[in-house]
């Protein structure tokens, strides 16, 4: 494809992409510093990643693109705010769940991939450079890119942090062997505040900017396959999808507008879900309810563990029963978990139950919730 003779410059792009709904739009070399690579390597040696094996897997990719794609030279980073309204970062009842705010509305990976891929058509059109978009599930860090570019800073939770828009930025990438110059980078405003570090439930932060996934809620309640760690489990709450607290005890958001976006609207049915309706979901009633939800990618038995784990938290004993109920469920992780949350509500039942339901359970993962609970 041949280039048209006047190509749009930077602005033109920035603008198209602006028309498209993107909130944010800057430009950097596809390339990552060294040191952010080295930071990868540190990480994947000390195996904070978890489940995540697909970190390990494609290291190399992930941290240089020019590994990734070697015809690339700019990043177009682009960012679409999802700030929610204050009122939905109010804390939930006993009985009801929390759900990440960037989880209450619609999947944002396909949101964002329909407007990047106009923009990539576009660009493709108008300079006929070849083109490819990134949306979180490629080997891409999105992150520092998007610090090069000067979208925001790395903040010491190491989540994106915006001036204008806190903490709250979905992001994505259209790299084209395109040249445009690069924006300026953004530097770091977190000065001597660590609200985020403190505020963690897991104490997930080993120090500033260095994350051990593994004691993350957000990991624990998404990534994570089999039983959350029983030490951990306490500390999650009522946090069944994800974790907010990091991200909203950040003192820029004070800047961030709630988002026009109306596809990140929260759901009626994910603001302070009841738990007890959530537990007894079967297979088709949480495709049903999580159609068209990033939720519904952990599956029902990921995510019925997270909501027993919850129920097992709330120190409702009325919710006893909603355990009891899943001891005999197909999966043997929503088993587990429903004989943990039984224990902590109900001790005096779970002491009956224990030794029959133990004989009969075929699963050595939850035989040993039977043998630990109290």
């Amino acid at each position: 494809m041949n280039p048209p003779p006047n190509p749009p410059d930077r602005e033109a792009i920035r603008a198209h992409a602006r028309g498209l709904g993107f909130d944010v739009v800057r430009f950097v070399r596809a390339e990552t510093a060294p040191s952010v690579q080295d930071n990868l390597r540190t990480f994947i040696a000390e195996e904070m990643y978890g489940d995540m094996q697909w970190m390990a897997a494609n290291a190399d990719r992930r941290a240089d693109p020019q590994v990734l794609w070697p015809d690339a030279k700019t990043a177009i980073v682009v960012g679409l705010n999802y700030a929610p309204s204050a009122e939905t970062l109010a804390p939930a009842p006993a009985d009801a769940g929390v759900v990440s705010v960037y989880a209450r509305g619609k999947d944002y990976h396909d949101v964002i991939k329909k407007k990047l891929r106009q923009l990539a058509i576009w660009v493709a059109d108008q300079t006929g450079a070849d083109v490819k978009l990134f949306v979180d599930t490629a080997p891409v860090m999105e992150k520092p890119l998007a610090e090069t570019a000067g979208v925001g800073w790395q903040g010491k939770h190491t989540n994106l942090v915006s001036r204008a828009f806190g903490s709250w930025l979905f992001l994505g990438e259209v790299m084209t062997t395109l040249e445009l110059a690069p924006d300026e980078a953004e530097t770091n405003h977190c000065g001597a505040c660590r609200r985020c570090l403190d505020i963690c439930p897991t104490n997930a932060f080993i120090g500033p900017y260095k994350l051990d996934a593994r004691r993350c809620v957000s990991y624990l309640t998404i990534e994570h396959k089999g039983p959350i760690p029983r030490e951990l489990r306490p500390l999650l709450g009522n946090r069944i999808y994800g974790c907010d607290d990091c991200l909203a005890v950040c003192p820029w958001n004070k800047f961030a507008q709630v988002s026009r976006e109306a596809a990140f609207m929260p759901r009626a049915a994910l603001n302070a879900p009841k738990l007890a309706e959530l537990a007894s979901l079967d297979d088709a009633g949480f495709r049903a309810l999580f159609s068209g939800s990033p939720i519904k990618r952990v599956g029902r038995a990921r995510f019925v563990r997270n909501v027993l784990i919850a129920i097992g938290n709330s120190a409702e004993a009325t919710l006893a029963s909603v355990a009891q109920e899943r001891l005999r469920d197909e999966s043997p992780l929503v088993r587990g978990a429903a004989v943990w949350a039984l224990s902590r509500l109900a001790p005096v039942l779970f002491a009956r139950l224990r030794d029959a339901y133990a004989q009969a359970e075929d699963d050595g993962a939850v035989r040993e919730e039977w043998v630990a609970g109290t």
